[in-house]
């Protein structure tokens, strides 16, 4: 398959999904025509002196997806496959996202297509405020507010922070999210998208009757997402027999030592390959593992018509975004899998992030406690949500957090009009 047919397939992905929770549940053909298109998309060129001193013209993007519940709300990432496509996709992910975790915000992402990793400390803060500065009218405290992604981070985040205060001659800390602590950034931001695959796991592990303790996971990426991930879940007792990122793949069927993984890829370039704690198995097995809870929390497109029916889980939680395809949804099913899917099982990250952007105008910061316990209460009122629509619907948790959140978007965009 090639690139573009790939990224292509994401917005497609999104399209089959939004079509047929919105037959499922009638929705007006008007709003899901407006949903279809994108409200704004942003390309910009940014010309940046590398160190040797020669000039490099990089892409960058953003998608403004809907604002019908609030200013938008999305990440930035950082990778050489990032293209206006993909990141339309996600937009439209983030709106739905937003609406399913309740969430006073519309969708957004956006990108620049390069390799961090290829690039000095100095390119990429020159980089990146040059993207800030190209976006000064389309990101706002009350307009759209990003927040890391795929290869960004705090730091990305606090040189955009930085570029923006400086055209707006104000200190407005809330134009963004995922910021560093210091610089008013929240508590619990890091390990939120893990905590909230962790709190959706015990939600779906409690419906189908079965005990989080002693449980089996396999959980495939070790970034950010996937490690707190699977530290959560061995911390409520589950006992996580497989991990793997994109350098190795490791299965013990006696459960992993996550703690010492964490240390070892800490220690290690921030990868796993050559941990010794478990067995290295090809990448391609890691999904097909034995095990009562499969977290595939790396890239999009990994469980496919191809995979599907060899998935041994009785229970997937989407901690990355799109790692399922359309096609392989009906196999799934068909197995009788519960799959938690994107948009409600990954959105413990924008809902700290909404708690940092809450915490940024009020000026008054929270503790981690209060944090967290905000955190749980928003993921298990939305897991509840949308099991309730997809047990009205008779229909999967994916269509049934579709149809949750277009029930929400539906009454925004009746509301508030159109012309």
């Amino acid at each position: 398959m090639s690139q573009t047919a790939q990224h292509n397939s994401m917005f497609e992905a999104v399209l089959a999904r939004l079509d047929t929770a919105a037959k499922l549940m009638n929705l007006n053909p008007e709003v899901a025509n407006i949903l279809r298109n994108p409200a704004r998309q942003v390309k910009v060129s940014l010309p940046v002196v590398m160190d040797n001193g020669s000039i490099r013209v990089f892409e960058g993007y953003r998608t403004v997806h809907s604002t019908h519940l609030g200013p938008s709300k999305g990440g930035i990432r950082y990778a050489m496959d990032v293209n206006a496509d993909e990141v339309m996709a996600l937009a439209a992910w983030m709106t739905f996202k937003c609406a399913v975790a309740n969430l006073p915000y519309g969708g957004a992402k956006g990108g620049i297509q390069l390799d961090p990793r290829a690039h000095s400390v100095g390119e990429l803060e020159r980089i990146t405020r040059a993207y800030a500065l190209a976006m000064k009218d389309v990101f706002g405290v009350n307009r759209d507010i990003p927040a890391p992604d795929m290869g960004t981070s705090g730091r990305e985040m606090a040189w955009i922070l930085d570029e923006l205060n400086k055209v707006n001659g104000e200190d407005a800390p809330g134009v963004i999210t995922g910021k560093p602590i210091s610089i008013g950034g929240s508590l619990g931001r890091d390990a939120a998208t893990g905590r909230g695959v962790m709190i959706n796991t015990l939600c779906a592990l409690e419906k189908m009757g079965i005990t989080a303790k002693g449980a089996k996971a396999v959980v495939q990426g070790f970034g950010n997402v996937g490690a707190h991930a699977a530290r959560l879940l061995s911390e409520q007792g589950i006992c996580v027999v497989g991990i793997g990122d994109h350098t190795a793949s490791y299965y013990n069927a006696n459960g992993i030592d996550i703690t010492a993984a964490i240390a070892y890829t800490n220690s290690n370039n921030k990868v796993l390959k050559g941990f010794t704690g478990a067995t290295e198995i090809p990448a391609d097995q890691l999904l097909i593992q034995a095990c009562d809870i499969l977290v595939p929390a790396a890239l999009q497109n990994v469980i496919t018509s191809s995979n599907a029916d060899a998935i041994k889980a009785k229970l997937i939680v989407e901690g990355a975004n799109g790692p399922t395809t359309p096609e392989a949804d009906p196999i799934i099913n068909s197995k009788k899998i519960i799959c938690v899917p994107d948009i409600l099982a990954n959105s413990g990250g924008v809902t700290v992030s909404y708690f940092e952007w809450v915490q940024n105008k009020a000026g008054y910061y929270w503790p981690e406690s209060e944090v967290n316990s905000k955190h749980d209460l928003k993921m298990r009122e939305a897991f509840e949500q949308v099991w309730a629509a997809s047990q009205n619907y008779k229909t999967s948790l994916r269509i049934g957090a579709y149809i949750a959140a277009l029930q929400k978007i539906e009454q925004g965009v009746r509301l508030k009009g159109a012309y």
